[in-house]
């Protein structure tokens, strides 16, 4: 091997090193900015794969979690949001599961209103029971779920309901139906 061939053979590995390394640089920052830009908006902090563990005495009353979570604060209304979806956990006293809540986007308006919408499933664990709709409202100062909007119930027995809407207790252990119709036993009076 003459030494101009291996100058010119360690140039073009160098070269082409650069260039894979260039051509990743780009590929990586590209996805970072898709992963954070919504809607042509851009949040003031994000944050991905989260999850929140709140307590109250020493007990575990919901876990949170979100593949991501953003944060706007340069709006007239500050307001924080889960684009791509939650899962809400709540538990009892006595630390089981109670209820599962899962929405494809989520937003918190910085005034204790929590929303979640777009196929919005909750699921009683203990009862068995399920209810669907497009969004539910969480009121943290009322310490109250509910939803205004159509709401399909299916009962642990295989019997289907709709309604109005619903209003709950934050971890969903008692909650109505408004203006129920559907298949209904004579317990559900």
């Amino acid at each position: 091997m003459r030494i101009g061939s291996w100058k010119v053979n360690i140039r073009n590995i160098i070269m082409a090193i650069c260039l894979v390394v260039f051509l990743l640089s780009c590929k990586d920052h590209k996805e970072e900015s898709q992963l954070f830009s919504y809607h042509g908006k851009y949040p003031d902090e994000s944050a991905e794969n989260i999850t929140i563990t709140v307590s109250d005495s020493g007990k575990v009353s919901f876990v949170v979690s979100t593949p991501i979570l953003n944060s706007y604060s340069s709006d007239s209304i500050p307001y924080t949001d889960c684009p791509e979806g939650i899962t809400i956990v709540s538990y009892t006293e006595w630390g089981e599961k109670q209820a599962i809540i899962t929405a494809d986007y989520a937003a918190y308006e910085n005034n204790s209103i929590y929303r979640a919408s777009k196929n919005v499933v909750i699921h009683d664990v203990i009862k068995g029971d399920t209810l669907e709709t497009e969004e539910i409202i969480w009121d943290q100062r009322t310490r109250t779920i509910y939803s205004n909007v159509l709401v399909k119930q299916k009962k642990a027995d295989g019997s289907i309901n709709y309604g109005d809407g619903f209003t709950a207790d934050e971890r969903f252990t008692k909650y109505t139906i408004i203006h129920p119709r559907g298949e209904m036993s004579g317990f559900d009076f």
